[in-house]
């Protein structure tokens, strides 16, 4: 733990362009998920996050949607707001920088580097990245283009205030050797030190004329405070610095870790620390440089129509299968490719079969064997159980390790190497088989308590990554969320009482998926994801599937009746399913319904609907359903099928 037992972490202020895609997404769960694992471990964590919200790129995309820059930025803040609280995102501070507390900080900041001597008025030419907001020499042109996003520049000639950054170059060069930890991954650094330092840095515009959606210079009103100044500061503005309290500064600065896309290395590790240099303030101890989510073609893009967005696949798939995908499959800091048949792949053999499957079958085989009860007394070791023990205890271990570097994936595949040796330890015990002989009764025993005690560990271990399957597990096991604590792993086997009773039947917590429907399913929304208006409002016609034609005695066999919801209410721990009692006039029945997300139960109770009255009875989620709602769906959009209230309950639809 640092000396002073806190935290602080940031994502970037991200650029309100559009919708956040699951690029975006991969960088903010990343830092959400380092900023979940040092409270675990009892630190005092600070999680930064917010957008970068003035520049002439956003001037000019609010004029484009007739509106102020101000309406036009708080609504993106108003959606990744709510992108991050769908998300399960645990940050403690969401700053804009139009605020007052962030505008008024970045003036005293820039008065601060005028009165030290670090800026200087005088003009610039050369190109200029509007999508970047970024200042580039002819050398550092790739093909005449912007060697950051490849997209075309413009000669720039205006009045500006410099940085000089040759002042500090020396200091930050000497600043990397001191500190090896600072950039990650190190071929970051290299490509700092190489790329920009070495050739020389140039000094920095940092003021603007032809546009006024910014911050001003004091004193000098016609200039307006260049995006990076007043963008990388909001680290130290969040937190009050500036300000009348500093309190909030005092207690967190400097940094823990910056989390940034590769993308802004050098924005972050040579102009942030020269600020805070001239500032004669800390600097940051580390700044984590992500790569990429990559498609099999390419970047995402919306001209190719591989763009993915993270609520289609929570929706469908549930949080925590896609904040398990992102942090698995991708190596932090390398760039990684998302396909739809590794997202269904991973859900399947990683969630459903090995964890999920685990899960079920010590449940099951507790209830059988035990009545239910994880067995604490008269246990009697196998052969096997030391090698388990021994497992777990080296996976805490090396997970330690891993979670300081930021290696997710690593950290990961480390859970599901236990998860994969605790499967094998049933195998290998044969608890089938030991059960058919009493004497080995308290061997057997011993097998129960050992599994439980694996899944257990697993469970906390996955509390960083996942927020509601860990929980999910101690329920199933009969335990409460103190068992969730990380010193309870420290040892394995000292902290289950006696007369735990396990559920009697474990809900499956990932469901197995089918491959063909998902893959062709998420294939569709990425492609639906990015339709122009004009498009959809060009759509007057409702497309008709390719479907089996049946005949009038098919369709005689369907009996369809009018019943009255008189009462509705959710099915605990499943977000999609609703439990109905419907009156059909001559009996009332239970229905559950997949209709959670487009109506509330209050909703429903009174009305008038369809119900197919012979359908064979199923169990979801351990509630019977005896029948099933008629409803529409079109664009995503589903509405239950109505009649005329006049019609009497039972009356059959033909």
């Amino acid at each position: 733990m640092s000396e002073k037992n806190t935290f602080y972490i940031t994502t970037p202020i991200y650029y309100p362009s559009g919708k956040f895609h699951i690029g975006t997404a991969y960088t903010t769960v990343a830092s959400d998920t380092m900023a979940r694992y040092k409270r675990l471990r009892g630190y005092d964590v600070r999680f930064l996050t917010g957008m970068d919200e003035h520049g002439q790129k956003i001037q000019e995309k609010a004029s484009e949607a007739g509106k102020h820059p101000q309406e036009y930025v708080n609504e993106i803040a108003d959606a990744a707001k709510k992108l991050w609280s769908l998300m399960d995102i645990s940050y403690n501070d969401f700053i804009q920088t139009t605020q007052e507390r962030h505008t008024k900080s970045v003036e005293k900041i820039f008065q601060k580097f005028l009165d030290n001597g670090d800026i200087y008025k005088g003009e610039y030419e050369g190109w200029y990245c509007t999508p970047c907001e970024s200042f580039y020499t002819e050398t550092q042109l790739v093909d005449g283009n912007c060697p950051d996003c490849g997209r075309p520049v413009h000669k720039v000639k205006e009045e500006s205030y410099f940085f000089n950054m040759k002042k500090y170059a020396d200091r930050l060069l000497q600043y990397y050797e001191e500190n090896v930890e600072f950039i990650e991954p190190e071929s970051r650094k290299n490509e700092m030190i190489n790329n920009f330092i070495k050739p020389g840095l140039e000094d920095l515009s940092v003021s603007r004329t032809s546009f006024d959606w910014g911050i001003k210079v004091p004193g000098d009103p016609k200039h307006v405070i260049y995006v990076w100044v007043d963008a990388l500061t909001n680290y130290i503005t969040s937190l009050g610095y500036g300000s009348d309290n500093e309190e909030l500064f005092n207690k967190y600065w400097p940094a823990d870790v910056h989390v940034v896309g590769k993308d802004i290395v050098r924005f972050h590790t040579i102009y942030w620390p020269i600020f805070l240099m001239a500032l004669d303030l800390p600097l940051p101890k580390k700044v984590f440089a992500h790569g990429f989510i990559m498609m099999k073609d390419g970047k995402m893009s919306k001209s190719k129509g591989n763009v993915v967005y993270p609520e289609m696949l929570i929706e469908r798939y549930g949080l925590d299968a896609t904040r398990y995908f992102l942090l698995r499959e991708l190596p932090f800091g390398a760039d990684g490719v998302f396909s739809p048949e590794s997202f269904v792949e991973r859900t399947n053999f990683d969630l459903a079969n090995d964890l999920g499957n685990l899960l079920n079958r010590t449940v099951s085989m507790m209830n059988k064997y035990f009545d239910g009860i994880i067995p604490t007394e008269n246990l009697v070791e196998t052969e096997f159980d030391a090698a388990l023990k021994i497992h777990a205890k080296e996976t805490r271990l090396i997970y330690e390790q891993n979670m300081e570097k930021m290696q997710f994936s690593v950290v990961l595949s480390d859970v599901w190497s236990l998860v994969s040796r605790t499967n094998k330890y049933i195998d290998e015990t044969q608890p089938w088989v030991l059960a058919k002989d009493d004497e080995n009764k308290s061997k057997l025993a011993a097998v129960m308590y050992n599994l439980a005690e694996s899944l257990r560990h697993i469970a906390v271990m996955l509390q960083p990554f996942m927020t509601s399957t860990p929980k999910q597990i101690v329920e199933q096991l009969g335990l409460d969320e103190s068992y969730l604590n990380w010193e309870t792993i420290e040892t394995f086997g000292n902290v289950i009482p006696e007369n735990i009773k396990v559920v009697e039947k474990g809900i499956p917590i990932f469901p197995r998926l089918d491959v063909e429907v998902e893959v062709a399913y998420i294939r569709e929304q990425m492609r639906a994801s990015v339709k122009t208006p004009q498009e959809e409002e060009s759509k007057t016609e409702i497309e008709v599937p390719d479907v089996p034609e049946i005949s009038i005695d098919d369709f005689m066999k369907i009996d369809l009746r009018v019943a009255t919801v008189m009462a509705c209410e959710p099915v605990p721990k499943a977000n999609k399913l609703l439990k109905l009692q419907v009156d059909l006039g001559y009996e009332q029945r239970q229905v559950v319904s997949g209709i959670a997300q487009y109506y509330k139960p209050e909703e429903l109770v009174g009305q008038k609907v369809i119900v197919v009255a012979n359908l064979k009875p199923v169990k979801l989620r351990g509630e019977l359903s005896q029948g099933m709602i008629l409803a529409g769906s079109h664009d995503g959009v589903l509405t239950l099928a109505t009649v005329d209230p006049k019609l009497q309950n039972g009356a059959k639809v033909k």
